[in-house]
């Protein structure tokens, strides 16, 4: 199973989710990596009430084996009013500086 369909899995095993969209940015990458740099946008009613950081903090929890092997990991948690608001768009993740650049 790759990176991409573990985080899937895992997240979606330990929240509930309106939408779940996880991008592999792997490309951003200057060296060889292939499965190191992902963009989640998640959006679910259990994130209402929780400051972002808290958010997070469900997030790298259901990933705390993954994230030992993840380089960068850019998170944009919303609860489903915060997503209508913003019309589902997120922020782009910048160039990765690492990896030999």
């Amino acid at each position: 199973m790759n990176m991409q369909t573990t985080i899937e899995n895992k997240l979606n095993d330990a929240i509930n989710f309106e939408v779940l969209e996880i991008e592999n940015e792997s490309t951003m990458h200057s060296g060889p990596a292939t499965e190191s740099h992902y963009k989640i946008t998640a959006v679910s009613k259990d994130f209402e009430g929780k400051m972002l950081i808290a958010r997070h903090r469900m997030i790298n929890a259901a990933l705390s084996d993954e994230l030992q092997q993840i380089h960068a990991l850019a998170l944009h948690t919303m609860t489903p009013d915060e997503y209508f608001e913003k019309a589902g768009k997120v922020a782009d993740s910048p160039e990765c500086g690492g990896g030999g650049k």
